[in-house]
């Protein structure tokens, strides 16, 4: 007679967690829109230093919104749009109060 002295097998299961995947661009995006949208309300330096930032904000967050997840490109992109706007107005105001014209000392005349 035989016996069966067969050893049970021993079965290893390997679970692999999935890969996230993050979107630095998106993520590097937000960061400088965040950043630029903080310094552009600082006078004249700021508007320089906050607008370089404010665009490569809304280049990065553009670029990242094409990727997955986009929540953070997305506020990226809109934080750029409005560091920007801000920096456009002020520099208008900045012009318009600071105009020569205002200054006008030659052909004025005193009475």
């Amino acid at each position: 007679m035989e016996e069966n002295t067969q050893q049970p097998q021993v079965v290893y299961v390997v679970k692999e967690k999935p890969v996230r995947r993050g979107n630095g661009l998106g993520t590097a995006g937000f960061v400088t829109a965040l950043i630029g949208l903080i310094i552009c309300w600082i006078p004249i330096l700021g508007w320089i230093i906050g607008g370089i930032l404010s665009l490569l904000g809304l280049v990065f967050s553009f670029v990242g919104i094409f990727r997955s997840p986009r929540g953070l490109a997305i506020a990226g992109l809109i934080m750029s749009l409005i560091s920007l706007c801000v920096i456009v107005y002020f520099i208008g105001a900045f012009d318009q109060f600071y105009h020569p014209s205002h200054f006008n000392l030659i052909g004025s005349s005193i009475e």
